[in-house]
């Protein structure tokens, strides 16, 4: 498959949002809930106008099949208080990969713009969590070179993930 892999543009902000909403539906089986998904809300505030955070999505064709965000560390985790800061660290946001499109290496490739983008913008390191009940997602984060920092004992199996570029 011949995917297009971009930074958003204002005109698909709202395809999107279709998306992201969708994926969330049959990956957490959850409708939007604005406590969890304001920044999909409002894409724009999050991503695109911070000049040192991006949004990119993947296309097949005209269909949009992944996404994914990269913002500064905007949480207030008491844990990480004093180690992770908006200056030297970037947070990844909305990886989503539509199931028919798994397997074909664009989460990958997803986090390789990421990655790339937050060296250009000076951050030291990516912070982000995941759910140790998604399949192969600790897998795949370490196999990307991300580090479990903290696991919680919470209802949603939080792991947080670390990794030095």
């Amino acid at each position: 498959m011949d995917f297009e892999i971009r930074q958003i543009n204002d005109d698909e902000i709202s395809l999107a949002q279709s998306f992201l909403f969708d994926q969330i539906k049959k990956v957490y089986g959850i409708d939007r809930m604005p406590e969890y998904h304001y920044d999909i809300d409002d894409l724009e505030k999050y991503y695109l106008l911070p000049p040192r955070n991006n949004f990119y999505i993947a296309f097949n064709g005209d269909e949009i099949v992944a996404t994914a965000g990269i913002r500064a560390y905007d949480k207030d985790y008491e844990i990480f208080e004093g180690i992770y800061s908006a200056e030297n660290t970037a947070s990844i946001w909305r990886l989503m990969v539509d199931e028919k499109y798994r397997r074909h290496g664009l989460a990958r490739n997803l986090v390789g713009k990421m990655e790339e983008f937050a060296r250009s913008q000076k951050y030291d390191k990516i912070y982000l969590h995941t759910h140790r009940y998604l399949d192969a997602a600790i897998a795949f984060w370490k196999s990307l070179g991300y580090e479990v920092t903290v696991e919680e004992d919470d209802y949603d199996e939080t792991s947080h993930m670390v990794k030095n570029l």
